[in-house]
């Protein structure tokens, strides 16, 4: 690994992670689309994750990804460095608390299934939506992920997190504000709260943000058949009712209060909608789907017209759910309405 390409501001010795340039972000991400990164990180472990944050300068941008699989990057590519978590901060064991409780611990780079899958072998229970979403535990933590009426943070009992210097922590789920794909640090010694930068995200404070690094999460004592079970039922769900065999970044868009961002694309007419290579799922509306040799900004401008029309068709102002980074083409998007067609064979 040639470090030298990068003007570290600090010893890189310890370093140990592996350090590639100029790399396509779309071999990082599920809609397998996007521009390059100047540099790509994957840590050996936590410790070497602390490592390469002390040894950047200050003013460098700094991305955290997991699975890739609610982020965006556009076709200019990304300006700085990012870290590519899954597999890499990948412990995964059951702890028991003080109090007798029982913990599993899961590092931000590990899959979300995984986890689920592991919980079931232990006998633990509630842990089973977790095999439903398509990201890593950090993702999971950022964005509060869920499914079929569960969220990640109803089962968090604390979480630890990296800082822009590389300070570790450890966090009680009591210091973050929980909404509705929603998670925010409280304010320590002030009113109000701030964001925490999570995993897919760039924190607010390049100085003081956090991402979530690993979590704990408290689990009840369940028959593990049972479980499996659960696991097996809303897996089938899934394939059932998403579009798993083409690219896609799950959920485009938050529900709204007492809604479904899906009813009201389809109602639209948006199902089978396409610009370029992007479409709007005909088995999902809330998925856009790459049906082969998509860019970024097909993608962004597929969601741009989904927004824009459920608009003016429902009064309904939908809010993305996915993240997008980076810079656009010099062409700029694809937004033009001549460039908006829909495919004949699937109807609203």
């Amino acid at each position: 690994m040639d470090m030298s390409e990068i003007n570290l501001s600090l010893d890189y010795a310890s370093v140990r992670g592996e350090l590639l340039h100029n790399q396509p972000m779309k071999n990082y991400t599920s809609w397998r689309a996007g521009g390059s990164a100047e540099r790509i990180f994957l840590p050996a472990d936590l410790d070497d994750f602390a490592a390469f944050l002390r040894a950047l300068p200050g003013n460098e941008p700094v991305y955290v990804v997991g699975l890739g699989s609610n982020l965006l990057v556009r076709d200019g590519g990304v300006r700085g460095s990012v870290v590519v978590l899954h597999a890499r901060l990948n412990d995964l064991r059951l702890e028991q608390s003080d109090a007798g409780e029982m913990l599993i611990y899961a590092g931000a780079g590990v899959a979300c299934a995984k986890v689920a899958r592991f919980a079931a072998l232990q006998g633990l229970g509630r842990a089973e939506f977790l095999a439903g979403i398509p990201g890593t535990v950090g993702g999971a933590l950022a964005m509060n992920a869920g499914c079929y009426g569960a969220e990640t943070w109803d089962i968090v009992s604390s979480v630890q997190t990296m800082d822009r210097s590389g300070g570790v922590r450890r966090r009680s789920s009591g210091n973050y504000e929980i909404g509705y794909r929603h998670v925010a640090l409280r304010g320590e010694g002030s009113t109000g709260s701030q964001k925490a930068g999570g995993i897919e995200n760039v924190p607010d404070d390049s100085l003081g943000g956090e991402w979530f690094s690993g979590a704990w999460f408290a689990l009840p004592r369940d028959d593990a058949a049972s479980v499996r079970q659960k696991i097996k039922e809303l897996l089938a769900r899934r394939i059932q009712s998403q579009p798993l065999n083409l690219p896609n970044a799950g959920s485009v868009f938050r529900n709204p209060e007492n809604d479904k961002a899906a009813r009201l694309i389809e109602a639209c007419g948006l199902k089978g909608f396409r610009i370029g290579g992007a479409m709007v799922s005909p088995q999902h509306a809330n998925f856009i789907v790459n049906t082969g040799g998509a860019t970024a900004s097909d993608i962004e401008a597929a969601i741009a017209a989904v927004r824009e029309t459920v608009k003016k068709q429902t009064g309904m102002e939908l809010k993305q759910e996915v993240r997008i980074i980076g810079t656009p083409a010099r062409s700029g998007l694809r937004v033009s309405r001549a460039a908006y067609r829909k495919d004949g064979g699937y109807g609203g």
